[in-house]
């Protein structure tokens, strides 16, 4: 475990005290979250609750390096974007910390990963460098006790059989997938897996047509012959990820929290089913900032579901320019 943070939070009281623990820190060690608050003439003494907390705008792990203390990063994880876009940078201190905190949290909501058969069809992820989506899902699979789990690029013939023959049985796989990817999959052969969660990972990447959640679920359910579609919440930025199970709605582990921000005024904060955007308060980002507000739409359900409901585009993005230096 790592000794300056809890994965395993059990209280509201708990994750508010260590969060503002965290603050103080940042405050301290972070110079571009320090600049950022000193800005917004935010004095660190006055922080005294998690909604008093300043959260960076997520363009900053673009232009700067978001780091607490001074050290070499072990790995840095390059967000995707097209050719020429800026990518953002995550420097991760130590990848014991991002394995331990990706486990946590899957383990949380699943069970333990050495029990899954894990498939991994992540294309637009394996083509490039730097992923930290394919960091964890190798993981994963390295962690699994079936020989039979590994990535699939584009043998969609060989996944097929594979998932077929898996699935019968009787193992519980995990198919992990870019959505684009799951329809190319879907599209060529129908299946009715019985012991498969389909999880979805977001992102055409270029390669479809965008559509909405609920559309691209149902298509896929009724391609994989499942009730639901599970899904998969996690970005460059940060060491956690959310979890849905179903129905796109998200749940956080212990160590993870989101905050839903009034889109024309970033300090102000939402009651449950209002849509704003997406604050993230992510407790293992203790080298980065784990304060990040990120460019997605969304809505609080209730104390414990969220649901993401699209980005910022440019022209909706008023309430962060605020924010942005």
């Amino acid at each position: 475990m790592n000794s300056d943070i809890s994965f395993k939070i059990t209280s509201e009281e708990e994750f508010e005290r260590t969060a503002l623990k965290l603050f103080q820190k940042q405050f301290i060690e972070n110079s571009v979250y320090r600049e950022f608050c000193s800005h917004l003439n935010i004095k660190s003494q006055k922080v005294k609750t998690l909604k008093d907390i300043p959260f960076l705008p997520i363009q900053f792990f673009k232009t700067h390096e978001v780091k607490t203390g001074n050290f070499s990063p072990e790995l840095t994880f390059l967000s995707s974007g097209t050719t020429g876009q800026v990518q953002s940078q995550h420097h991760v201190k130590r990848l014991s910390l991002y394995e331990e905190s990706f486990t946590q949290a899957f383990e949380y909501f699943y069970g333990n990963i050495e029990d899954y058969v894990i498939l991994g069809l992540l294309p637009s992820y394996l083509e490039r460098e730097g992923s930290s989506l394919i960091y964890m899902v190798d993981d994963f699979i390295q962690k699994s006790n079936f020989k039979e789990s590994g990535f699939y690029l584009n043998e969609l013939d060989q996944l097929s059989e594979a998932l077929i023959r898996l699935d019968k049985s009787g193992h519980k796989i995990l198919l992990i997938g870019v959505s684009f990817a799951l329809l190319d999959l879907v599209e060529k052969k129908s299946f009715q897996l019985r012991n498969t969660i389909v999880m979805e990972t977001g992102g055409m990447k270029g390669r479809r047509k965008e559509m909405i959640r609920k559309e691209l679920h149902d298509v896929l359910s009724k391609g994989f012959g499942v009730k639901h579609i599970h899904s998969e919440y996690g970005m460059t930025e940060l060491l956690s990820q959310a979890y849905s199970k179903g129905e796109s709605k998200f749940e956080c582990p212990p160590h993870m929290k989101i905050l839903i921000r009034d889109t024309e005024d970033p300090f102000h904060y939402l009651e449950n089913g209002k849509t704003g955007g997406i604050n993230v308060i992510d407790l293992a980002n203790v080298d980065s900032c784990a304060f990040i507000a990120t460019q997605d739409l969304g809505k609080q359900v209730n104390n414990q579901a969220f649901e993401i409901l699209g980005r910022f585009d440019q022209s909706d993005i008023r309430g962060c320019n605020l924010l942005i230096l």
